[in-house]
């Protein structure tokens, strides 16, 4: 067994995130099995659904490469959803929706960062209480019950295709280039490298490690934001339950696409084909009459597969 963790076969696998693995895997399952599904229209209406989760992790990734974590995301999903249907605002304009969802973001992705870099709160008690507090304050604003309808502007954007392609699926790519010239070509992005290499080291060399921590939770928030206002749009009306999900989604997409907790490796583009992936799998298990419940634990064996994975490689 060690014999064939050394080799350099394995060296060369290990080095490509899990995500790609299985999304060829599972193209190749639909090819044979149901080619019919991989018509494009059919798969942008799938890959679309995904497009909340993929900007979701982009945030994930970034809190995770310096050693963090993020889970506040579901509790933003939900109280810029109940804020934009529950008719609290009716009447406003789109702008005045976009800058109220950026700004609920920046300011709980502030908070999430100050509690983490500065008060050493643990980042998973800190944020999934914050998910919980906005969760039950938004259940007790609507009584538990939907909150009215979506402005059809957001229905009309989110229905919008531009050369074949629906206009989320767009968007998400440019986002996520965004992200990659970010971590790639800018100072932020360097100190993002050093912070998830060694926090020590990153301190000594005069990185500023607590800021580059708070800068890195709130883009997290702003993340959030932009994935609530696409969550948003692609409801016909407001649910007091939408996106709960997405932050454990968001870790085992940022996970399987090679951005490993307490490492600070792993570039953008892997946990991209991680939520494609997600979207696959739903198509495959979709069109073999896979329920609910099969559908979870698939995920769950992902998730399992790939951080045994991991887990052979460091110990290699």
């Amino acid at each position: 067994m060690s014999t064939l963790l050394n080799s350099t076969v394995f060296r060369r696998i290990s080095k490509v995130p899990p995500s790609y693995y299985l999304l060829a895997m599972l193209l190749v399952i639909l090819f044979v099995a149901r080619p019919q599904m991989l018509n494009a229209n059919v798969l942008g209406v799938f890959v679309r659904q995904v497009v909340p989760l993929g900007i979701l992790v982009l945030g994930q990734l970034l809190v995770m490469r310096v050693k963090s974590i993020d889970l506040s995301g579901g509790g933003v999903i939900l109280l810029i959803n109940y804020c934009i249907s529950s008719g609290i605002f009716s009447g406003a304009s789109l702008g005045f929706y976009i800058a109220l969802a950026l700004t609920t973001g920046l300011v709980i992705g502030l908070f999430n960062g100050v509690m983490v870099a500065k008060r050493r709160v643990s980042a998973v008690i800190v944020t999934l209480a914050l998910s919980i507090v906005l969760v039950g304050f938004v259940q007790y604003l609507s009584s538990g019950k939907p909150p009215g309808d979506v402005p059809k502007l957001f229905a009309d954007l989110f229905n919008t295709r531009f050369a074949g392609l629906p206009s989320p699926v767009i968007f998400w790519i440019a986002v996520t280039a965004l992200v990659s010239l970010l971590l790639s070509q800018t100072v932020f992005g360097r100190f993002v490298a050093a912070v998830g290499e060694s926090m020590p080291a990153a301190h000594f060399s005069g990185v500023p490690v607590e800021r580059t921590v708070i800068l890195a939770h709130t883009l997290a928030g702003l993340m959030a934001a932009i994935a609530a206002l696409v969550q948003t749009a692609s409801i016909a009306v407001g649910s007091v339950r939408v996106g709960l999900d997405l932050p454990i989604l968001s870790v085992a997409a940022t996970i399987l696409g090679g951005v490993v907790f307490g490492r600070g490796e792993g570039g953008v583009w892997g946990p991209f084909f991680g939520v494609l992936c997600f979207a696959f799998l739903f198509v495959a298990m979709t069109t073999f009459g896979v329920g609910d419940a099969g559908k979870l634990v698939a995920q769950g064996l992902i998730i399992l597969l790939a951080a045994i994975f991991y887990g052979l490689r460091a110990g290699k």
